[in-house]
């Protein structure tokens, strides 16, 4: 039995190495060029091989005659990289190793960032919590902010490493952004990640930024943070953000609703079981996945929500997330509003932000912002 044990425990240390390895090469970009293109040599052969590779090719690397030369460009490059697995979501160093690869592939471009958007940013805390503020060349408000709850399925980034998102929403609104550097998973449960977030809220409260001054915004698992947050804020008794403003929010982090199944392989960046799955199980124990500060698709919308934008694209796997958290906030009465994109993916607004696309989505952001933050 012991011998059956040890045996056991060698073969999953084993391939929790493998997945160390795998993700550590991916967040490093190595496996792309491992796995880069393959040329068929010569002949007629090379050409037919040319025609069935295109008439095979996944469904993920689609590309739609329907979007703009920049996103079609970007599709046609994009490697392989979906099915790389995380860490499993009890394995502590291995998350560790994980993050600090992919933070360490980030962070040091956030300059170069500030640069092209216009802005500054400062790394500071509040209320003990780590934040990023970033601050525009022309505020258009000096009595109210932005909240940013980034993605990264609750277990990547850093708020530096995706700090783009902020520094795209503060250029675009003339906000200043306070994106706050929550502690990921599996090092934080979802209980303690909820409530760092409401206490930045309330220190904010006591500097003088009380919550009908700020607009909360998030994309992918930090969207559903932002709409898990205010649920719980509300609960509480608590003044909830003026509005919110939620990009492909991660509403349900079960594997329920209709595109988990039938977008699964035209998803382009990630799959359920090999990246979402382990990540939700480090965020909350299986039994909580339905919970509405979890999963705030859940969640009892009667009793009052700030105005909400949800924007998505037709390529990704939350498109169901999107339309059942828009249906539960319009069916509850509230002010919500859905904006969809033909064939863009998952948080598509600040990854390409001077395409057609991204250009139409965030004027409708600045026009939301503009109307339930700053009554323009």
């Amino acid at each position: 039995m012991i011998e059956t044990a040890l045996v056991t425990l060698a073969a999953r240390e084993g391939e929790r190495q493998m997945k160390r390895v795998l993700i550590l090469l991916m967040c490093s970009g190595l496996l792309a060029a491992c796995t880069g293109n393959t040329q068929e040599v010569g002949g007629p052969s090379g050409d037919m091989s040319a025609r069935v590779a295109e008439d095979t090719k996944p469904l993920w690397a689609n590309v739609p005659k329907t979007i703009s030369p920049e996103w079609g460009a970007f599709f046609s490059a994009k490697g392989q990289g979906r099915e790389i697995p995380m860490p499993d979501p009890d394995d502590i160093e291995g998350w560790k190793a994980v993050q600090a690869a992919n933070d360490e592939a980030k962070e040091a471009a956030a300059d170069e960032k500030a640069a092209a958007f216009g802005v500054t940013y400062e790394e500071s805390k509040i209320a003990g919590i780590p934040v990023v503020e970033v601050t525009p060349s022309k505020l258009a408000s000096t009595d109210k902010i932005a909240v940013y709850t980034h993605g990264g399925a609750y277990v990547l980034n850093s708020a530096r490493a995706v700090i783009e998102a902020a520094m795209f929403f503060s250029a675009e609104t003339g906000l200043r952004v306070i994106a706050v550097d929550y502690t990921l998973a599996p090092h934080s449960r979802w209980q303690d990640t909820t409530d760092e977030v409401i206490s930045v809220f309330k220190a904010l409260a006591e500097q003088g930024f009380t919550a009908e001054n700020i607009v909360l915004y998030g994309d992918s698992a930090g969207g559903g943070l932002a709409a898990a947050v205010t649920l719980k804020m509300r609960d509480l008794g608590m003044q909830m953000p003026a509005a919110l403003v939620l990009w492909s929010p991660w509403a349900d982090i079960s594997e329920t609703g209709d595109t988990y199944v039938t977008l699964r392989d035209a998803e382009p960046y990630y799959t359920y079981q090999y990246v979402l799955g382990p990540s939700a199980l480090a965020y909350a124990d299986a039994t909580d996945h339905n919970h509405p500060y979890v999963s705030p698709v859940y969640g009892n919308f009667k009793p009052g929500f700030p105005p909400t934008l949800i924007q998505g694209g037709t390529k990704e796997l939350f498109l169901s997330n999107v339309v059942r958290l828009y249906q539960a906030l319009d069916q509850a009465g509230q002010t919500v509003k859905l904006d969809i994109y033909e064939g863009m993916p998952h948080v598509f607004v600040p990854s390409l932000p001077k395409t057609a696309e991204s250009q139409a989505a965030i004027t409708k952001v600045r026009n939301w912002v503009s109307v339930h933050l700053l009554d323009d």
